[in-house]
């Protein structure tokens, strides 16, 4: 396996599809699949065992659900980016979701090299969100608070922040405003904390709504 590998968890409560999932991905030269799962529940212990990159998680499962898994995953702090594919396209699918630490979400009927692609995105620190699914979130309503909460936020946070919803990684958010990787990752939970956010896809999203960044 090569150093830059993206090590894949499969999740998904039917065979075919994580047959079919596998078969393209293992066609990628920096794409392992390293397990599979076929509900929340033995994904999430799957994923602590395999310490996997990127999950590639359905939403409606039998017993534990992706959205529970997502919670699951988030309360033990494993660090894999979680990517939805599914067929489920209602808003009251799609918002709980990324609200409970999806990094992305894409369909079933995704062109192959697009999911592969949104794979390496994700991977890369990228909040990935199809147009639709980022306006289902936004039309939600979060509270009057918001633009108040955003007023705790120095100029450099800000400038952080705008470059989260330019969907930055990192480390390019340090050479982009020529910091340490170290001081930007203190900017981040910085700003989810006076933000009261869980994660860098609502931060991104936030700054969206009050209009910081481009």
């Amino acid at each position: 396996m090569a150093e830059n590998t993206i090590r894949v968890l499969l999740v998904d409560d039917h065979q075919v599809v994580r047959r079919g999932l596998r078969t393209f991905l293992e066609v990628q030269g920096d794409i392992e699949v390293v397990g599979e799962a076929g509900d929340g529940e033995e994904g999430v212990a799957r994923a602590q065992e395999l310490r996997p990159d990127v999950i590639l998680m359905d939403v409606k499962m039998p017993g534990v659900d992706g959205i529970e898994a997502l919670r699951l995953l988030r309360d033990a702090e494993n660090p894999a980016r979680v990517l939805i594919v599914t067929s489920f396209t209602e808003q009251r699918t799609v918002v709980p979701a990324l609200r409970a630490g999806a990094a992305g979400y894409v369909y079933k009927d995704v062109d192959p090299v697009a999911l592969a692609d949104a794979i390496r995105s994700v991977h890369a620190g990228h909040v990935l969100l199809q147009p639709e699914v980022a306006g289902a979130l936004l039309s939600q309503e979060q509270g009057g608070t918001g633009q108040g909460r955003g007023n705790a936020l120095t100029e450099r946070e800000r400038e952080v922040l705008g470059l989260i919803a330019d969907g930055r990684s990192n480390r390019e958010i340090a050479r982009a405003l020529v910091l340490s990787e170290k001081t930007v990752k203190t900017h981040v939970s910085n700003i989810l904390m006076k933000l009261d956010l869980a994660d860098r896809t609502q931060a991104a999203l936030w700054a969206v709504r009050n209009g910081v960044g481009n």
